[in-house]
């Protein structure tokens, strides 16, 4: 089974990512990613390599990048400890300081006993699949393990949040002045940074999630709970409320009224300024499969055109690198604007989108009416052969669901990518029509399977 995932590599501490692996990984990592023109170069005239190591606040993030970073330092590679800072945070330093690469160690928005090892290559952009299968590779190979003083040095990066900051606020067109936000940090990596920046900003800020002791990571705060953030902003009277994820590369948001503001319409709000401010690189934004119909019609109606990858904002990022586009994203709120930033940046959308709102002197409720939402119904088809979503009976069945829906609705049948198991996923004018074609769908997997 391949080590890489979809992100990185991820599991439980002590459980299969132990410090053993993370410092073998490191090790591994300095051989590969050490190679190369630019790196070759540095070595000729005595300079050591260069990496930029972060975390989230999970207390296991402190053995795992002590173990990176110990595996780094003994490759020859000098470590610049970030220390407690979000993803994208980690991967603007890596290209700002022009580092060798930066390894980021977070599950994101997985619970606290897990936790994980992400690695950015020169420029702070994720690895593609091919260099991750080298880096597994050589953790069975030669190390590099210099001695006397070719070993590398361990420093703290004193400014390294300082240096974020200046870059999300140099980044915005509109300071945030009269606006309220209630901002969720997850108990995560932006418990220190994200308020900050937004009240440098010009907002008033009201702060909840933001108490990190090492285990409360993601626990019934953030993006992936946000009936928290609801109840804030309808408490307080805010205009609106932004919920980070874990290690904050992801941004949902709340409208004055309670109603959660997803990826997809954060998205549309984004892209439709852009594109009136000539900021859309060829009028189009790229996001995935999952991405919900109403997005399709928002941006057909606003002369925008929308290209669809596979799920994973990896390849969300291939495709604005390859087009040179300027906006992408998923649904889950991972939104990528690629002129600051090479990953989704929680704090960088949430700040834009703020910033919206200021600008067109509209309410965000009133900004996401640019999209609507259709009901969409996801179901898991466990147990069975991934294979099953391309049976004839299977593609006969979506086919006639999609003949009924018409331009009212869309099917999508997916195999998982790392489980036993299909997943249906219906959008139709009602929830009820939505609900029970899936289930119709999901009896005909069953059937092939049996």
């Amino acid at each position: 089974m391949a080590l890489f995932g979809t992100d990185g590599v991820r599991g439980l501490a002590n459980g299969p990512l132990t410090a053993d692996l993370a410092l073998t990984l490191a090790q591994a990592t300095a051989v590969v990613l050490g190679q190369g023109r630019i790196a070759e170069a540095r070595k000729a005239t005595g300079k050591r390599l260069t990496a930029v190591v972060a975390r989230d606040p999970r207390v296991s993030g402190h053995f795992i990048s002590a173990a990176v970073a110990a595996g780094l330092a003994s490759s020859g590679v000098d470590v610049l400890d970030a220390g407690v800072l979000p993803t994208p945070a980690a991967a603007f330093l890596v290209s700002d300081i022009d580092a060798d690469f930066g390894v980021m160690i977070s599950a994101s928005h997985n619970p606290a006993p897990d936790n994980g090892i992400k690695i950015f290559a020169r420029g702070g952009v994720k690895l593609p699949d091919l260099v991750e299968k080298r880096i597994e590779e050589a953790m069975t190979g030669p190390k590099l393990l210099p001695t006397g003083g070719a070993v590398g040095r361990i420093s703290r990066f004193a400014d390294a949040e300082d240096r974020y900051v200046v870059h999300l606020l140099a980044s915005m067109h509109t300071p945030l002045r009269g606006l309220h936000v209630v901002l969720d940090c997850a108990h995560g990596a932006a418990s220190g940074v994200s308020p900050e920046t937004f009240r440098d900003a010009g907002a008033k800020v009201t702060v909840i999630g933001a108490d990190p002791d090492g285990v409360n990571i993601n626990e019934g705060v953030g993006s992936t709970h946000t009936d928290v953030l609801v109840a804030e902003v309808l408490r307080t009277g805010a205009d609106l409320g932004i919920a980070h994820d874990g290690d904050a590369d992801r941004c949902l948001a709340v409208d004055a009224d309670g109603r959660v503001i997803d990826g997809d319409q954060i998205m549309a709000i984004l892209a439709v300024s852009m594109k009136e401010r000539g900021l859309l690189h060829e009028n189009t934004l790229v996001a995935t499969v999952m991405s919900n119909l109403g997005l399709h019609r928002a941006m057909e109606a606003n002369g925008i055109r929308l290209e669809t990858t596979g799920v994973g904002d990896r390849y969300v990022l291939e495709r604005m690198n390859e087009g040179k586009f300027s906006l992408g994203g998923e649904q889950s709120g991972h939104v990528i604007m690629s002129e600051y930033a090479t990953t989704g940046d929680g704090l960088l959308t949430g700040l834009h989108l703020a910033a919206e709102v200021v600008r067109q002197r509209k309410p965000l409720s009133e900004l996401a009416k640019i999209m609507t939402v259709f009901p969409q119904v996801l179901l898991n088809v466990k147990g069975v052969e991934r294979s099953r979503a391309t049976d004839p009976d299977v593609l006969e069945a979506v086919a006639a669901a999609e003949a009924e829906l018409g331009d009212a609705g869309r099917v999508l049948l997916r195999p998982s990518g790392t489980e036993q198991l299909v997943r249906v996923m219906v959008e139709a004018a009602s929830e009820n029509t939505a609900y029970k074609v899936a289930e119709r769908l999901a009896e005909v997997v069953r059937a092939t399977a049996e």
